[in-house]
């Protein structure tokens, strides 16, 4: 196809109108060299003289007539050749409407056909034979309707066949080979309209060679070749770039410190993070990460774990989120936590998302410095679903749980994660085994607004501890109540190893002051109620030596009432522990047996 003359282009714009039409295509789609044979030959001469001299604006009224008249002969025309196409597509087993559809959207190609037939005139095998026959082997010489089945076949909806045949420009044996090749990358068929008509460019123009040379080289780099028809459906634009601009924009995240694992899993995450973007904008997207006080390399690692953050406009979703997020209080060093444990959070969108669920957390009593350090602490709470997740594990906390309306945001602020607990498999199960204990529900209440995380811990965790608790240590269920975070404690490596040092000294702590504290800690206050002890006993033992050298009347009438002493002033024996206890730990010490009293031997 030679180069359009100034001629062929006037001639072209008057032959076809809708060339110029803003509804249509902005240009006509094949440069061929046109025959005006629709018309006699004095109109010819009369159309071609004025190619050469355009016409001015006190062209005679016969000129303009001839001009309607040779408009209006071609639109005739056009409507002649689309009926043959209509009838061709019929002959192939399609639908009438299908084929009105299809029609309707192929005027490119319907003209091209009008062209070609027209042409055929000149050869001397169809100098005789009329116009529907010529456009009829024009349309069954292009193979057009078998290949319109097949694209049909291959799950292509009619109007990307009608856009890929008139971009095509007459060769459409290039769209069967090159879906062939598609299909070869594994590229399924319901996407095979989508790479050809979003490559970004006309893809039916590049050689297969060039095509399996990206292919090949990405594959080196870490995409398998099984993820390469899904890589190239969802970011068909790979299948424009050339080779050289394929390395450099692969170079563009090696350089971040990413190996070539990581680089195809990021690929096969998020295929558009390599071909969609232009090289500018991807390294404004870096140099903008790197501002929260992260490094090449940690950019690099966020971008592997989370690539759709390339695919966030700076302008509209990030410097917005970040100044909402200045004025609740979090820092930068706060942003960059959130950023790099839950980048998701700066994928949402702000006014949809974040702000209904920060405006809800302050409806229920959480106030703004506990805002900023909940969503610090437990970044993920912001991409939980307000009415599917967070207001549903609210309203279970206090109608199912006992958290009052004035713990409920004290609750959530001092344990977001209970928002990302299942209600049916975590909080209602640990609820009810809270109940079994014979622990008041509003008990239950106080103890998850001190210690929220007591709902998130599994029971084959919990029971062991209750068990110790109660059988071994001997300690009432209020112990329990007052200190839930007895349950934060390992059993093994803390609660068993200091309750024997208790036992051993023969002393007791609550449980508070014998877990909290370091082993440092600890053992010097071992050694301090050891020392308290010693001290107490010392000071009796020299009351009674000095009792002694006293041998008086009263001395003796002491020492009867020591050996048998009356029931005002006497103290009991230590009762046996009833065996009964700790048979099951659903069973419960008397409310008199307080930790403080009774000693270990």
């Amino acid at each position: 196809m030679g180069p359009r003359t100034p001629e062929c282009v006037h001639l072209l714009l008057l032959t076809f109108p809708n060339a110029v039409n803003k509804n249509e295509h902005a240009s006509p789609m094949f440069p061929l060299p046109l025959y005006p044979l629709l018309v006699t030959p004095k109109r010819n001469k009369k159309m071609l003289s004025s190619v050469s001299s355009p016409p001015d604006i006190d062209q005679n009224d016969d000129d303009v007539v001839d001009e309607k008249m040779i408009m209006k002969a071609l639109d005739i025309r056009r409507k002649v050749t689309a009926e043959i196409f209509k009838q061709a597509m019929k002959k192939g087993k399609f639908g009438i409407t299908y084929s009105t559809n299809v029609t309707h959207r192929l005027a490119d190609f319907i003209d091209h056909v009008m062209i070609k037939a027209a042409a055929l005139k000149k050869l001397p095998e169809f100098s005789d034979s009329t116009f529907n026959v010529r456009a009829k082997h024009v349309i069954d010489d292009s193979n057009v309707v078998p290949l319109i089945r097949w694209l049909k076949h291959n799950n292509l909806s009619y109007p990307r066949i009608a856009k890929l045949i008139c971009m095509s420009r007459g060769n459409l044996e290039s769209i069967r080979h090159l879906a062939d090749w598609l299909k070869s990358i594994h590229v399924k068929g319901e996407f095979l309209g989508v790479a050809f008509l979003k490559s970004g460019g006309n893809i039916l123009e590049r050689s297969r060679e060039e095509l399996d040379e990206i292919v090949d080289y990405l594959e080196n780099k870490g995409v398998r070749r099984d993820w390469m028809g899904y890589v190239m459906s969802r970011c068909p634009q790979l299948l424009s770039c050339s080779i050289e601009e394929v390395k450099t924009r692969v170079a563009f995240y090696m350089d971040m410190g990413m190996n070539e694992r990581d680089f195809g899993t990021m690929v096969f995450d998020y295929p558009r993070v390599l071909g969609f973007f232009s090289l500018e904008e991807m390294n404004q997207k870096v140099t903008y990460m790197k501002e929260f006080g992260l490094s090449t390399e940690d950019v690099g690692r966020l971008l592997a774990f989370k690539p759709e953050l390339m695919g966030r406009s700076i302008e509209e979703r990030w410097k917005p989120l970040v100044k909402y997020l200045y004025y609740l209080g979090i820092s930068r060093d706060g942003m960059r936590r959130m950023l790099t444990i839950k980048p998701m959070v700066f994928c949402v969108d702000l006014e949809a998302t974040i702000v209904p669920k920060v405006q809800f957390f302050r409806d229920i009593g959480v106030r703004d410095d506990g805002i900023a350090n909940m969503l610090v602490k437990f970044p993920p709470v912001l991409t939980y679903s307000l009415y599917k997740k967070i207001r549903p594990v609210v309203i279970f906390l206090m109608t199912k749980a006992g958290v009052s309306e004035r713990d409920i945001g004290k609750c959530i602020a001092l344990g977001p994660e209970l928002l990302g607990c299942s209600i049916g498999n975590k909080l209602d199960v640990n609820v009810k085994y809270l109940l079994s204990l014979g622990i008041k529900l509003q008990q239950i209440g106080e103890m998850i607004a001190d210690f929220p995380m007591l709902l998130r811990y599994n029971i084959d965790l919990l029971r062991p501890k209750y068990r110790y608790l109660r059988r071994t240590m001997v300690r009432p269920l209020q112990d329990l109540i007052e200190f839930p975070r007895f349950f934060s404690y390992s059993l093994e490596d803390r609660i068993i190893p200091r309750h024997k040092v208790m036992v051993e000294n023969q002393i007791n702590f609550k449980l508070r002051y014998m877990l909290t504290c370091s082993d440092e800690e600890f053992n010097q206050k071992v050694a301090d109620k050891i020392e308290n002890r010693r001290r107490f006993e010392s000071g009796l033992l020299n009351e009674d030596l000095i009792d002694s050298q006293q041998p008086t009347d009263s001395s003796l009438r002491n020492r009867e009432v020591v050996a048998y002493p009356d029931s005002k002033n006497s103290y009991s024996e230590p009762q046996a522990i009833d065996s009964s206890i700790g048979r099951t730990e659903f069973d419960h010490l008397s409310s008199h047996e307080d930790s403080e009293n009774f000693t270990l031997s």
